[in-house]
């Protein structure tokens, strides 16, 4: 694999804040099956996500050392604690308290799943008061529930899994999640099905960690012509292509 496009060059400051002493540290989100699709020969995180980050440090000239996440809500708490250089994560404004983002690369449709006999049919339906949502925290449709939701309750779990067993186990209206991840939970549960339409989309964007200084407004400005050029040279469709990822397209 190799990147094609141009970003620009890069100045030996920038490089510094980037990757320190040469390693450019990437932020993984595990439990986006979409973007972290299959195990590297050395049982490291690859798929569309990792192999952004490969290019970057390819660009940059340096050395990728890819730190994995179990999820996005331990990604973005750790951007203040010098765990990751780049983060490669849904853009959501709770999370630009803490980290600058560039524009998306992709994104990701999210939906809702309603058990079988639901009379749940529209998007807009399931924000009723006595309606359920099961969602898992910390995800970016989460955090759009979040600030969007204004009559239903909203039911936190750590792990999608979990989300996906209380939704079934305590009979909850709705199941909040990515469309092909829903695809796949709706074969397990009879009769339920998805609803039409998206309640919104997951913008899966490259961030650093937000600093008072110029370089981070650098940072990001250089990061946003890698994404541009990747976008353009066609480097994300092909990714995508490539790991055979459905329910993924680019921004």
């Amino acid at each position: 694999m190799r990147f094609e496009g141009d970003p620009g060059p890069v100045s030996a400051a920038l490089r510094e804040r980037l990757a320190p002493g040469g390693v450019l540290r990437a932020g993984i989100n595990l439990s986006n099956f979409l973007l972290v699709s299959a195990r590297s020969a050395d049982g490291g995180p690859a798929g569309v996500s990792p192999d952004m980050a490969t290019a970057i440090a390819q660009c940059l000239e340096v050395t990728l050392q890819r730190v994995p996440y179990a999820s996005p809500a331990l990604l973005a708490d750790a951007a203040g604690r010098d765990e990751w250089d780049i983060g490669l994560i849904g853009a959501e404004p709770q999370r630009a308290e803490t980290i600058a983002f560039t524009a998306p690369y992709a994104q990701i449709e999210a939906t809702y799943l309603v058990p079988a006999g639901s009379p749940l049919t529209k998007i807009a339906a399931v924000d009723a008061p006595g309606v359920r949502i099961a969602v898992t925290g910390g995800t970016a449709y989460g955090l759009w529930l979040d600030r969007n939701i204004r009559h239903a309750d909203i039911q936190r779990t750590a792990t999608m899994d979990e989300t996906l067993a209380d939704f079934r186990d305590r009979g909850l209206e709705a199941l909040a999640g990515l469309r092909m991840r829903l695809v796949d939970d709706a074969a397990a549960l009879p009769g339920s099905r998805l609803l039409e339409g998206r309640f919104m989309a997951v913008q899966q964007a490259i961030g650093v960690p937000r600093r008072e200084d110029e370089l981070t407004e650098e940072a990001v400005a250089w990061l946003g012509r890698f994404v541009a050029a990747a976008i353009a040279s066609g480097f994300v469709a092909e990714r995508i292509r490539h790991h055979g990822v459905n329910g993924l397209s680019v921004a």
